[in-house]
């Protein structure tokens, strides 16, 4: 049984068995910036959020292993309902994708007629379920500036919705209160230590004052495109995009915060599970019909205004 003794196999055994996995099971696999640098070794494509939702949607492949947070299987799932869509760990979750209500979204449609529910992908299925449109970090101030209504609802970060008014003045941007922890919590005092020593490029999902510090900001793609240009950068955002940065700027030094920031769910993953989930079929992404259908058009939306 090829599950026996995983942890006594250096990685490159590991990717021969996958190998071999993939072929068998029709699969592929898609695994986001902030998994560990061994999962991005093994992985068929590497993105964010914004890309592994398109990715997703041109693959042949009959199985797609959803190396990220849970809502990324659910978005995966939602908008190719015929695959068989896998999670190395059903426990790895996105915090933030619970911090809005559908009660609450409900109560701001009876307060404003004119209004558009933008709901970050980062999100449960029932949320986008009852949204208008699905945004990423990086498509969100493009995808809101094309929509007619004036008054927006953006759920469920606080922190990217905030970005997201401050660039659209025109907009009524009504903002809930829901962040991610990773982001929210990083130290000022931390980032202040850097400012005018080196460019400082930070994720929108953090707080206001540490994006005041910030010499770009971006999503994690964007992120990855602009440290190039540079020969000395603190990066603020999840530690797992170093990888790709050291791997595509080998040139660049890139300092990192004293404390983290790491996502905890993201490295509950690792590619034994993914082995394991491929081996035997495990943790398959169902969504209910109902909530999928719903869901789909706020996401095929984003897909459509975004690209």
């Amino acid at each position: 049984m090829r599950l026996k003794n995983l942890e006594n196999l250096t990685l490159e055994e590991k990717i021969e068995i996958l190998k071999k996995l993939k072929e068998e099971r029709d699969a592929v696999i898609l695994a986001h910036f902030y998994v560990d640098e061994e999962i991005q070794a093994v992985a068929d494509y590497i993105g964010d959020s914004f890309f592994l939702a398109q990715k997703a949607t041109e693959l042949k492949e009959g199985t797609i292993v959803m190396a990220g947070v849970y809502f990324m299987g659910e978005s995966v799932k939602i908008l190719n309902p015929s695959k068989n869509v896998l999670m190395p760990d059903l426990e790895a979750d996105c915090p933030m994708a619970h911090m809005v209500s559908i009660e609450k979204i409900k109560k701001m449609r009876d307060k404003y007629d004119d209004l558009a529910v933008v709901t970050y992908i980062n999100s449960t299925a029932e949320i986008k379920a009852y949204s208008d449109i699905c945004v990423t970090s990086s498509n969100a101030a493009k995808i809101v500036n094309k929509l007619e209504e004036k008054n927006i609802f953006f759920v469920p970060d606080k922190n990217l919705g905030a970005y997201i008014k401050k660039s659209l003045p025109d907009k009524n941007v009504i903002l809930n209160d829901g962040y991610c922890p990773v982001h929210d919590e990083i130290d000022l005092e931390d980032v202040k230590a850097y400012k005018g020593r080196v460019k400082i490029l930070a994720h929108p999902e953090c707080r206001k004052e540490v994006l005041d510090l910030a010499d770009f900001i971006g999503s994690t793609k964007a992120i990855i495109n602009e440290a190039g240009k540079y020969d000395d950068v603190l990066v603020v955002t999840e530690e797992g995009i170093f990888t790709e940065l050291k791997k595509k700027y080998p040139e660049v030094k890139f300092r990192k915060l004293a404390k983290g920031p790491i996502c905890d769910d993201m490295k509950k993953l690792s590619v034994d599970k993914i082995i394991e989930v491929l081996e035997e079929n495990k943790n398959q992404v169902e969504v209910p019909r109902e909530i999928r259908e719903r869901a789909l058009k706020p996401l095929e939306k984003m897909l459509e205004l975004g690209a």
